[in-house]
Protein backbone atom coordinates (compact mmCIF):
# COMPACT_ATOMS: atom_id res chain seq x y z
CA UNK A 1 0.00 0.00 0.00
CA UNK A 2 1.48 3.36 -1.15
CA UNK A 3 2.31 5.66 2.26
CA UNK A 4 1.41 9.53 2.06
CA UNK A 5 2.63 12.13 4.50
CA UNK A 6 1.06 15.29 6.10
CA UNK A 7 3.10 18.18 6.27
CA UNK A 8 1.84 21.38 8.04
CA UNK A 9 2.90 24.70 7.71
CA UNK A 10 2.15 27.71 9.95
CA UNK A 11 4.18 29.06 12.42
CA UNK A 12 6.50 26.58 12.02
CA UNK A 13 6.65 23.51 9.54
CA UNK A 14 5.16 20.06 11.38
CA UNK A 15 7.01 17.65 9.14
CA UNK A 16 5.58 13.97 8.92
CA UNK A 17 8.38 11.64 9.32
CA UNK A 18 5.72 8.67 9.82
CA UNK A 19 3.43 8.78 7.29
CA UNK A 20 0.29 6.65 6.66
CA UNK A 21 -0.24 3.91 4.21
CA UNK A 22 -3.41 4.07 2.46
CA UNK A 23 -5.14 2.27 -0.46
CA UNK A 24 -4.81 5.60 -2.99
CA UNK A 25 -4.83 8.98 -3.87
CA UNK A 26 -8.55 9.74 -3.03
CA UNK A 27 -8.22 8.25 0.47
CA UNK A 28 -4.87 10.63 0.88
CA UNK A 29 -7.41 13.22 -0.02
CA UNK A 30 -10.19 11.92 2.32
CA UNK A 31 -7.59 12.08 4.96
CA UNK A 32 -6.21 15.71 4.20
CA UNK A 33 -9.62 17.36 4.29
CA UNK A 34 -10.11 15.48 7.72
CA UNK A 35 -6.87 16.30 8.85
CA UNK A 36 -7.19 19.82 7.92
CA UNK A 37 -10.87 20.20 9.33
CA UNK A 38 -9.75 19.04 12.99
CA UNK A 39 -6.69 20.94 12.74
CA UNK A 40 -8.26 24.32 12.30
CA UNK A 41 -10.92 23.73 14.81
CA UNK A 42 -7.56 23.81 17.36
CA UNK A 43 -6.29 27.08 16.12
CA UNK A 44 -7.95 28.72 18.97
CA UNK A 45 -6.85 32.35 17.44
CA UNK A 46 -3.36 31.74 16.44
CA UNK A 47 -4.07 32.15 12.66
CA UNK A 48 -3.82 35.59 12.20
CA UNK A 49 -4.45 37.85 9.35
CA UNK A 50 -1.73 38.29 6.91
CA UNK A 51 -0.40 34.28 7.82
CA UNK A 52 -1.35 31.29 5.96
CA UNK A 53 -2.04 27.79 7.33
CA UNK A 54 -0.79 25.00 4.85
CA UNK A 55 -1.15 21.36 4.73
CA UNK A 56 1.10 19.44 1.78
CA UNK A 57 0.34 15.65 1.56
CA UNK A 58 3.05 14.16 -0.19
CA UNK A 59 4.35 10.58 -1.48
CA UNK A 60 6.99 8.27 -0.48
CA UNK A 61 9.50 10.41 -3.21
CA UNK A 62 8.75 13.43 -1.46
CA UNK A 63 6.34 14.42 -4.05
CA UNK A 64 3.40 16.95 -3.41
CA UNK A 65 0.10 15.78 -4.23
CA UNK A 66 -2.24 18.14 -2.66
CA UNK A 67 -1.29 21.48 -0.97
CA UNK A 68 -4.75 23.03 1.21
CA UNK A 69 -4.28 26.63 2.36
CA UNK A 70 -6.30 28.36 4.59
CA UNK A 71 -4.91 32.31 4.31
CA UNK A 72 -6.18 35.00 6.53
CA UNK A 73 -6.00 38.52 5.39
CA UNK A 74 -7.49 41.69 6.68
CA UNK A 75 -10.87 43.31 4.40
CA UNK A 76 -10.42 46.19 2.65
CA UNK A 77 -12.08 49.25 3.80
Amino acid sequence: MPQYFFHVYHDSPSRDDVGEELPDRHAAWKEATAIAGETLKYLDGTLKPGHDWRLEVTDAKDKILFRLVISAEYASK
